[in-house]
């Protein structure tokens, strides 16, 4: 699968040579007739699955759209709460598989400290655009620990972690992820980085080592990947399956 980093004469030529030279990827002046490609636009980073398709644009935005929606309306996330319990104080916790970082921007709204680990380079830059872009609006991103690396090395080397949070891709995408194209997107810059989806493996990593508290994020009606259950809190869609 090709992948090449597209970009007009006047922008910022920095910044896309630290993508170029992050990604090991070649710049173009043109948008390719095919393949996939990324390109920084006037609201940041975008990657684009499909060159003939504009509209398969990934972009990551904590501001608007679906995680600026949920960041007004924290009082609802009621499941997570529960997942995560009452607390006499603020915790530190592990995200494994960060993604879009679309739960751990809830955790750190509530008031947490996060260290979030994404193997992917793609998606680690468009993430980490989106938090430049955000940082001054919204200030517990500072209680962020955002890193470009493989989780179970990562959290060996992590000390005081309260709590392991674990959401690998779903077995099957949810309606509303499947509308949205973003699970489509993803798993295709996975592909272009040959990254396998070992998100279950990375929980029974993590569970086979020290901890405190994991929270395993699952589909409602998925398998249960391991019996020792302590609890589970369930939604509407999704449950959480607590191992203590």
């Amino acid at each position: 699968m090709s992948c090449c980093i597209f970009a007009d004469p006047d922008q910022d030529s920095e910044y896309i040579q630290y993508i170029s030279d992050y990604l090991d990827m070649e710049v173009v002046n043109e948008i390719p007739l095919s393949g996939s490609f990324i390109d920084l636009r006037m609201n940041g980073l975008h990657f684009t699955k499909d060159s003939t398709n504009l509209s398969s644009s990934l972009h990551v935005d904590f501001l608007s759209g679906p995680m600026g929606w949920r960041l007004k309306r924290t009082e609802h996330e009621t499941s997570i709460k529960k997942a995560i319990g009452k607390n006499k104080e603020d915790i530190t916790i592990f995200d494994g598989t960060a993604g879009l970082l679309s739960d751990t921007i809830i955790f750190l709204a509530l008031g947490h400290k996060v260290v979030a680990c994404e193997q992917s380079k793609i998606i680690f830059l468009l993430v980490n655009d989106a938090i430049e872009r955000a940082k001054s609006e919204l200030p517990f991103l500072k209680n962020l620990l955002f890193l470009n690396a493989k989780s179970e090395t990562q959290y060996k080397e992590t000390d005081n972690i309260d709590i392991v949070y674990l959401d690998p891709m779903y077995p099957e995408p949810s309606k509303n992820l499947l509308r949205s194209g973003d699970i489509s997107t993803i798993n295709h810059i996975l592909d272009i980085e040959n990254i396998a989806d070992d998100g279950d493996a990375v929980f029974f990593d993590i569970k086979n080592s020290n901890f405190k508290k994991i929270i395993l994020k699952r589909p409602i009606k998925a398998d249960i990947i391991d019996k020792n259950i302590n609890y589970q809190v369930k939604g509407k869609s999704t449950r959480f399956d607590i191992y203590i």
